[in-house]
């Protein structure tokens, strides 16, 4: 399922988006992609997070685009930092726990656009995010954010890197680290002297890419607190809104043993749904009614919807 779930060539029918640049640091500006509905100002919005080296385009993120649209949300599409071909909107790199970004991306659609309903929804890593959104705010510091659903998210980084250098999993790795060495590269192509390219035909996993490059960028020692720092495990306990997540026992590489944490169990906020089929990212069914089964997007509307209610 998660092979077919992204090969799968998938009909949508959503208008064209509009292109919105946001402002999140000095030096820094992220690209979203957004869908509006004619009275932006008084519809609620799902804020799409995507996944490792993925991008507004990625075929979940137009899939929430176009059932949050029909169900009367705006859908803004965020690219993390050099996702999405923006590599020459900043300097700096992203990484699994750097939730500075949609955080300022809800303050300013609160400011500029007086949108006061928000719920962030991300897939793998990008799950990890909205989890840690909602972690390290609160409904005090952040008022629009009212819900955030998480999407096989990398709950416990240092477990999914471990369970991607499986043998098994030589496939996804092989693909992660290609992605991550290109935009590396056009990374250097707009900012030449931003970092030292001799180590990177040398690496062959995520683990080692981290090590030499997001882990001291970011000021993490190494690539294994970088992962324990940014799991979003570490603050699930503080959750202060509602929460879903969403994932599957037979997902290749985020293990299911941190989702029956307690940590997770003993928060009232948060609600953990855990099927036996519907790989990473993937959680396809029946079509139905119209429905095309792709029903995690479907959960995400719906609980979107009694965020907001």
């Amino acid at each position: 399922m998660t092979i077919f779930c992204w090969a799968a060539r998938r009909r949508l029918h959503l208008p064209a988006p509009e292109a919105r640049y946001f402002q999140v640091t000095a030096d820094t500006q992220v690209l979203a992609h957004c869908y509006w509905q004619p009275e932006r100002q008084t519809r609620p919005t799902v804020l799409a997070l995507h996944g490792l080296e993925g991008s507004s385009s990625a075929h979940y993120m137009l899939g929430v685009a176009d059932k949050a649209l029909r169900a009367g949300f705006n859908a803004v599409l965020l690219n993390q930092r050099n996702c999405g071909g923006t590599e020459h909107l900043g300097p700096g790199l992203y990484h699994s726990g750097l939730t500075e970004d949609a955080a300022a991306v809800i303050r300013e659609l609160a400011r500029t656009d007086r949108i006061d309903r928000v719920v962030a929804a991300g897939y793998s890593l990008g799950g990890n995010l909205a989890l840690r959104l909602a972690g390290t705010e609160s409904p005090s510091t952040l008022p629009p954010l009212k819900g955030v659903c998480a999407v096989s998210p990398v709950l416990e980084l240092e477990q999914c890197v471990r369970a991607l250098e499986r043998r098994s999993n030589a496939v996804y790795q092989w693909n992660f680290v290609r992605n991550l060495k290109n935009r590396m590269r056009r990374k250097q192509a707009c900012f030449p002297d931003a970092f030292d390219l001799s180590r990177l035909d040398r690496v062959r996993t995520v683990r080692e890419f981290d090590a030499a490059y997001t882990a001291p960028f970011f000021g993490f020692a190494s690539a294994e607190e970088y992962y324990h720092r940014a799991a979003a495990l570490r603050v699930a306990a503080h959750i202060e809104v509602p929460a879903l997540i969403i994932t599957a026992e037979d997902d290749p590489f985020v293990p299911v043993e941190p989702f029956r944490d307690a940590t997770l169990a003993a928060n009232p906020h948060v609600t953990v749904r855990v099927t036996r089929h519907g790989g990473h990212c993937g959680f396809l069914g029946e079509p139905a009614d119209g429905n095309d089964g792709y029903w995690a997007e479907t959960a995400i509307v719906e609980f979107a919807r009694q965020c907001v209610t």
